[in-house]
């Protein structure tokens, strides 16, 4: 049997980056997803590519009607919700604190902080149903040290790990576990923005500043993520996954990590 066969899983961010290499790989492992995501074309897209175990579900994260329906989507069409995996991100405002508008804060916000309160809540809601289940978090190596990533960014992805170990406390009386995923630099169309799109320079600047000497790529964290969720992890909660080569334990930190440390 198949290590994701009979779970149903919702993935915010699903259409592209890690949460599109996440999606793949529970499909690969038997898992039904929802793919939640603004990104419609290439939402659906991905959805049509995997067939029958995916749905997509154009969805605003930030808006807590558009996270309710992605999970009743998921209910309906594959049953109890056992999974949920908060994946969208964006980098966000960059530059000086002094410079930064209140309205750009908002909006980094919304979409890094209040998205993962959104998805905890509502998921942990259709799990207690259950009486068990699993969510997964996107966080970065910028929400475990300073320095790696821009301030509100910065900001957000701590709370992000705040709100894992806070909620891991109350939801293990309903076998609920919840964790996070922290990544290093990894090689998406997120990051590969910072140089124009262009994604071998972005695979090169990682290889760069990584300890080990290789690039980070999605599917090294998708990965990580699958362990969080699965039955293999069992007796882990309330935990961040740091996956970043030895990065926030070395002392190579590099000019491209203090510019713009991300997940997505």
């Amino acid at each position: 049997m198949k290590r994701f066969a009979g779970q149903n899983i919702v993935v915010t961010g699903g259409a592209s980056g890690i949460g599109e290499a996440t999606v793949k790989a529970i499909v690969a492992e038997g898992g039904h997803v929802v793919i939640a995501d603004l990104q419609q074309e290439k939402g659906q897209a991905l959805a049509d590519e995997l067939g029958q175990q995916a749905h997509f579900h154009c969805t605003d994260v930030t808006q807590e009607d558009a996270v309710i329906a992605a999970i009743t989507l998921a209910e309906r069409e594959f049953g109890p919700l056992t999974g949920f995996v908060n994946s969208a991100g964006i980098i966000g405002v960059t530059g000086p604190i002094g410079e930064t508008s209140l309205d750009d804060y908002e909006r980094t916000m919304a979409i890094l902080s209040r998205s993962v309160f959104l998805g905890v809540k509502h998921a942990a809601k259709a799990m207690k149903q259950l009486g068990g289940g699993s969510i997964v978090s996107l966080t970065s190596t910028a929400g475990v040290t300073g320095g790696l990533g821009p301030h509100i960014y910065t900001m957000a992805k701590h709370a992000v790990i705040g709100l894992t170990k806070s909620a891991a406390s109350e939801l293990s009386r309903d076998g609920i576990r919840i964790n996070a995923v922290a990544p290093a630099g990894t090689v998406t169309p997120m990051t590969a923005a910072l140089t124009g799109g262009d994604a071998s320079l972005i695979t090169e600047a990682i290889k760069a500043s990584s300890p080990l000497g290789i690039a980070c790529m999605p599917e090294d964290i998708a990965n990580g993520i699958l362990y969080l969720l699965s039955e293999e992890a069992r007796y882990v909660t309330g935990h961040t996954l740091v996956i970043d080569a030895g990065l926030t334990t070395s002392n190579l930190q590099t000019d491209f990590h203090n510019a713009a440390s991300t997940e997505g």
